[in-house]
């Protein structure tokens, strides 16, 4: 962090960290549960079937909260052979033709994400009974999330910025 950067700067910092150990307490209590899970089943011939469904909760949790909050762009994971050889100028063509159509597809069904998730509230979870569309409600913000991060890549790749993107770091596949 530089001495210089803004008060919202910091702010996005802090909150990123925020969602990472939202993300680390998610892992914690999947792998606790799957540790319980394996003592209760073999040691005690007692299998629990909440220890499952907490798990998966938290699985699908931690992936889609991080996706919204903690990951940042250089971190995803892309095929990148022709786009680290391609020039600066076609890299923001890619980052503009594929911000626009998942920008559009994600709002485009955005609609029916929300009227499913809110029509899972007739279902309950089978072993702890909580609302599906509580557990669920994770995908309606990922979906904004997906819209406003690719609207704001297309916006910044209009405006002639390279996306923040490593290339050839070997975090690309």
């Amino acid at each position: 962090m530089t001495p210089r950067s803004s008060p919202a700067i910091r702010l996005a910092r802090w909150l990123r960290r925020r969602a990472e150990n939202v993300c680390a307490a998610l892992l914690v209590a999947m792998f606790l549960c799957f540790i319980l899970q394996i003592a209760s089943r073999y040691v005690f011939n007692y299998p629990l079937g909440w220890t499952d469904e907490v798990s998966v909760l938290c699985w699908i949790w931690c992936i889609l909260w991080g996706a919204v909050f903690a990951l940042r762009e250089r971190d995803e994971v892309r095929f990148d052979i022709i786009y680290s050889s391609a020039s600066d100028k076609t890299r923001r063509i890619f980052t503009i033709i594929t911000g626009v159509a998942v920008t559009v597809l994600f709002a485009i069904a955005l609609p029916a994400v929300i009227a499913y998730v809110a029509f899972l509230k007739v279902e309950r979870s089978a072993y702890l009974g909580i609302r599906l569309d509580y557990l669920y409600s994770i995908y309606v913000l990922f979906s904004v999330g997906v819209i406003v991060r690719y609207a704001a890549l297309t916006w910044r790749a209009i405006r002639g910025q390279a996306p923040d993107i490593e290339i050839g770091s070997g975090s690309a596949l």
